[in-house]
């Protein structure tokens, strides 16, 4: 029999108490300007951001990350990224702070007139430098933990999580993300705030076809159902079909408070997110309710079956 391992509630009790009466806040680190300010990113936290392709996603965690270097001056961060380099990163960024079309930036069609404005962004993004590092090959868990660990990176960000492999073999995608995002929770209770980019699969719309524009919900989290079971918040990006600049950071699940859909407007030409506002998410507590239970029974069975070293089917 294994040796108990356990924590007496009056000891539990005794540092709540403790913390409690201090008046001491969670730590929290400030990623952006109005309500974006009320995403929570921090410690023991995990963060998921979830989009269809084109979204945006990357462009609102990017802007999110070095918005958390600019206030925070302590925090560092370790960014792996499977589809984009540090210079396209940094292109997106030096759009968004300068307000130079990212298409001058990236094809170098820089003149006379944007260079106040370019020196200017540069002397935001050069102070960050060296507290941001970018995870290189092998891009996989292992790496990003290792990276993590020699950096003393605070904050990870990952884009995205179907794509970065974790330690092991696991049979299949929907084991390998089970795994993975084991590991992110692993991460969060070492003391490290991490952000999570996923991939969603298409819903369903009114006529029943397969579509990115209907249907979208915690469900839609490709490949597994631990991804949101793991998350401490998880959001969508959603573009307004009706209008190419906005769209709402739909907040699906918070586990520490009341979500909180944030609405946006997208400058595509400058990489940039700015809230127009926010309203309470739609009363539907008993659907998601259900929703997360349906899940739950459809996940319990194959943890239940899973023999040692096997992946979960």
């Amino acid at each position: 029999m294994p040796e108990a391992n356990f924590l007496p509630a009056a000891d539990a009790l005794a540092v709540w108490r403790d913390e409690l009466l201090t008046g001491a806040p969670p730590l929290l680190y400030p990623a952006g300007a109005g309500e974006l300010a009320g995403v929570e990113i921090g410690p023991g936290l995990v963060t998921l951001i979830g989009g269809a392709p084109g979204a945006g996603k990357t462009a609102l965690t990017m802007q999110l990350l070095f918005d958390a270097l600019r206030l925070t001056p302590e925090l560092r961060a370790a960014v792996c990224s499977v589809e984009m380099s540090p210079g396209v990163l940094l292109d997106r960024q030096l759009a968004r702070l300068s307000g130079v079309a990212l298409s001058l930036i990236r094809h170098r069609k820089l003149g006379a007139e944007h260079s106040q404005r370019i020196d200017q962004a540069l002397a935001t993004l050069e102070p960050l430098a060296d507290r941001l590092a970018f995870v290189r090959q092998p891009v996989d868990l292992a790496n990003v933990a290792a990276t993590a660990d020699a950096f003393g990176a605070g904050l990870l960000v990952l884009d995205y999580v179907q794509r970065i492999p974790p330690p092991g073999e696991h049979g299949d995608r929907r084991g390998a993300v089970d795994a993975s995002m084991s590991y992110l929770r692993q991460f969060a209770d070492a003391g490290v705030a991490v952000v999570v980019v996923a991939a969603v699969s298409r819903g369903r719309d009114g006529k029943g076809r397969s579509s990115y524009a209907e249907g979208l919900n915690l469900a839609s989290f490709r490949e597994s159902s631990e991804l949101e079971f793991g998350a401490d918040d998880a959001f969508l990006l959603l573009p307004d079909a009706g209008d190419p600049e906005a769209a709402t950071l739909r907040h699906l699940k918070s586990r520490h408070g009341e979500p909180k859909d944030i609405e946006l407007s997208f400058d595509r030409r400058l990489q940039r997110f700015t809230a127009a506002g926010a309203r309470p998410a739609p009363p539907d507590s008993k659907k998601l309710k259900a929703a997360l239970a349906a899940l739950w029974r459809r996940t319990a069975p194959a943890r239940e079956g899973q023999g040692e070293g096997e992946a979960d089917g």
